[in-house]
Protein backbone atom coordinates (compact mmCIF):
# COMPACT_ATOMS: atom_id res chain seq x y z
CA UNK A 1 0.00 0.00 0.00
CA UNK A 2 3.14 2.44 0.79
CA UNK A 3 4.12 1.96 -2.63
CA UNK A 4 0.88 2.59 -4.58
CA UNK A 5 0.68 5.66 -1.98
CA UNK A 6 3.90 7.05 -2.82
CA UNK A 7 3.45 6.41 -6.68
CA UNK A 8 0.59 8.38 -6.68
CA UNK A 9 1.96 11.21 -5.10
CA UNK A 10 5.08 10.95 -7.43
CA UNK A 11 2.78 10.59 -10.07
CA UNK A 12 0.48 13.88 -8.87
CA UNK A 13 4.30 16.02 -9.16
CA UNK A 14 5.61 14.75 -12.04
CA UNK A 15 2.52 15.88 -13.82
CA UNK A 16 3.13 19.47 -11.96
CA UNK A 17 6.23 19.03 -13.45
CA UNK A 18 5.04 19.00 -16.77
CA UNK A 19 2.20 21.38 -16.63
CA UNK A 20 5.26 23.65 -15.13
CA UNK A 21 6.94 23.34 -18.29
CA UNK A 22 3.83 24.19 -20.50
CA UNK A 23 3.39 27.08 -18.25
CA UNK A 24 6.66 28.25 -19.37
CA UNK A 25 6.32 27.43 -22.84
CA UNK A 26 2.42 29.55 -23.25
CA UNK A 27 4.67 31.89 -21.67
CA UNK A 28 7.85 32.23 -24.09
CA UNK A 29 4.80 31.65 -26.88
CA UNK A 30 2.86 34.62 -25.00
CA UNK A 31 6.29 37.19 -25.37
CA UNK A 32 7.13 35.78 -28.83
CA UNK A 33 3.76 36.35 -30.23
CA UNK A 34 3.47 40.27 -28.63
CA UNK A 35 7.20 40.54 -30.46
CA UNK A 36 6.52 39.21 -33.50
CA UNK A 37 3.30 41.24 -33.88
CA UNK A 38 0.93 37.70 -34.14
CA UNK A 39 -1.81 36.86 -32.28
CA UNK A 40 -2.19 33.04 -30.21
CA UNK A 41 -6.12 33.33 -29.35
CA UNK A 42 -6.34 31.93 -25.69
CA UNK A 43 -2.65 31.96 -24.85
CA UNK A 44 -3.24 33.58 -21.29
CA UNK A 45 -6.13 31.10 -20.16
CA UNK A 46 -4.04 28.35 -21.01
CA UNK A 47 -1.11 29.77 -19.21
CA UNK A 48 -3.70 30.13 -16.44
CA UNK A 49 -4.66 26.83 -16.74
CA UNK A 50 -1.27 25.52 -16.54
CA UNK A 51 -0.55 27.51 -13.50
CA UNK A 52 -3.67 25.93 -11.66
CA UNK A 53 -2.67 22.66 -12.70
CA UNK A 54 0.84 22.95 -11.00
CA UNK A 55 -0.19 24.57 -7.88
CA UNK A 56 -2.75 21.85 -7.43
CA UNK A 57 -1.31 18.77 -8.34
CA UNK A 58 2.02 19.66 -6.28
CA UNK A 59 -0.02 20.07 -2.86
CA UNK A 60 0.44 16.38 -1.79
CA UNK A 61 3.63 16.21 -2.66
CA UNK A 62 4.80 18.79 -1.18
CA UNK A 63 2.87 17.74 2.12
CA UNK A 64 4.40 14.74 2.01
CA UNK A 65 8.13 16.13 1.65
CA UNK A 66 7.32 18.55 4.81
CA UNK A 67 7.21 21.52 2.78
CA UNK A 68 3.70 23.41 3.20
CA UNK A 69 3.62 26.07 6.37
CA UNK A 70 3.30 25.01 9.42
CA UNK A 71 2.76 27.03 12.61
CA UNK A 72 4.75 25.22 14.96
CA UNK A 73 4.75 28.17 17.66
CA UNK A 74 2.01 26.22 19.48
CA UNK A 75 3.06 22.46 18.68
CA UNK A 76 6.46 22.90 19.17
CA UNK A 77 5.96 24.56 23.08
CA UNK A 78 3.56 21.19 24.25
CA UNK A 79 5.15 17.71 24.91
CA UNK A 80 3.64 14.63 24.71
CA UNK A 81 -0.04 12.97 24.69
CA UNK A 82 -0.77 17.35 24.35
CA UNK A 83 1.87 17.63 21.24
CA UNK A 84 0.41 14.08 19.85
CA UNK A 85 -3.26 14.66 20.42
CA UNK A 86 -2.78 18.30 18.76
CA UNK A 87 -1.18 16.63 15.98
CA UNK A 88 -4.02 14.00 15.33
CA UNK A 89 -6.88 17.17 16.10
CA UNK A 90 -4.64 19.20 13.19
CA UNK A 91 -4.20 16.23 10.95
CA UNK A 92 -8.27 15.52 11.50
CA UNK A 93 -9.39 19.09 10.66
CA UNK A 94 -7.12 19.33 7.56
CA UNK A 95 -8.02 15.89 6.27
CA UNK A 96 -12.18 17.30 6.41
CA UNK A 97 -10.93 20.05 4.67
CA UNK A 98 -9.21 18.47 2.32
CA UNK A 99 -12.40 16.12 1.59
CA UNK A 100 -14.57 19.06 1.29
CA UNK A 101 -12.26 20.77 -1.06
CA UNK A 102 -12.38 17.66 -3.23
CA UNK A 103 -15.87 17.07 -3.02
CA UNK A 104 -16.42 20.12 -3.89
CA UNK A 105 -13.80 20.25 -6.74
CA UNK A 106 -14.84 17.14 -8.41
CA UNK A 107 -18.63 18.57 -8.21
CA UNK A 108 -17.59 21.77 -10.10
CA UNK A 109 -15.83 19.76 -12.64
CA UNK A 110 -18.88 17.36 -12.90
CA UNK A 111 -21.40 20.81 -13.39
CA UNK A 112 -19.08 22.11 -16.03
CA UNK A 113 -18.85 19.21 -17.60
CA UNK A 114 -22.80 18.72 -17.88
CA UNK A 115 -23.76 22.00 -18.70
CA UNK A 116 -20.84 22.30 -21.17
CA UNK A 117 -19.53 25.38 -20.13
CA UNK A 118 -16.81 27.07 -21.44
CA UNK A 119 -14.53 29.90 -20.49
CA UNK A 120 -15.58 33.72 -21.13
CA UNK A 121 -12.27 34.14 -22.74
CA UNK A 122 -11.80 34.09 -26.39
CA UNK A 123 -10.29 30.58 -26.20
CA UNK A 124 -13.59 28.95 -25.37
CA UNK A 125 -12.36 25.82 -23.50
CA UNK A 126 -14.71 23.05 -22.10
CA UNK A 127 -13.84 24.23 -18.34
CA UNK A 128 -14.25 21.03 -17.08
CA UNK A 129 -11.04 20.30 -18.90
CA UNK A 130 -8.73 22.54 -16.46
CA UNK A 131 -10.80 22.12 -14.00
CA UNK A 132 -10.33 18.36 -13.54
CA UNK A 133 -6.19 19.05 -12.86
CA UNK A 134 -7.83 20.93 -9.55
CA UNK A 135 -10.14 18.03 -8.98
CA UNK A 136 -7.50 15.14 -9.07
CA UNK A 137 -5.31 17.42 -7.12
CA UNK A 138 -7.26 18.22 -4.31
CA UNK A 139 -8.77 14.53 -4.34
CA UNK A 140 -4.38 13.17 -3.79
CA UNK A 141 -3.91 15.94 -1.28
CA UNK A 142 -6.86 14.34 0.76
CA UNK A 143 -5.98 10.78 0.59
CA UNK A 144 -2.12 12.27 1.23
CA UNK A 145 -3.78 14.03 4.49
CA UNK A 146 -5.55 11.24 5.73
CA UNK A 147 -2.80 9.20 5.01
CA UNK A 148 -0.40 11.69 7.17
CA UNK A 149 -4.04 10.80 10.04
CA UNK A 150 -3.16 7.28 9.65
CA UNK A 151 0.50 7.10 10.12
CA UNK A 152 0.00 9.24 13.38
CA UNK A 153 -2.65 7.12 14.93
CA UNK A 154 -0.20 4.33 14.02
CA UNK A 155 2.41 6.12 15.67
CA UNK A 156 4.54 5.69 12.48
CA UNK A 157 4.43 9.47 11.01
CA UNK A 158 8.13 10.66 10.90
CA UNK A 159 7.28 14.50 10.29
CA UNK A 160 9.89 15.89 7.93
CA UNK A 161 11.14 19.92 8.58
CA UNK A 162 11.98 22.20 6.00
CA UNK A 163 15.78 23.32 7.00
CA UNK A 164 14.03 26.58 5.71
CA UNK A 165 11.46 26.86 8.32
CA UNK A 166 13.73 26.01 11.24
CA UNK A 167 15.49 29.34 10.03
CA UNK A 168 14.82 32.19 12.16
CA UNK A 169 16.37 35.52 10.92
Amino acid sequence: MRRTLDLIYDTAAALAAVFMVLLLVMVLLSILSRQLHFNIPGIDAYAGYMMAATGFLALAHTLKRGEHIRVTLLIGSLKGSWRRGFEIWALFAASLLALLAAFYSCKLAWQSYTFHDISTSNDATPLWIPELTMAIGTVVLAIAFIDELVLELRGQRVVITSEEASHNE
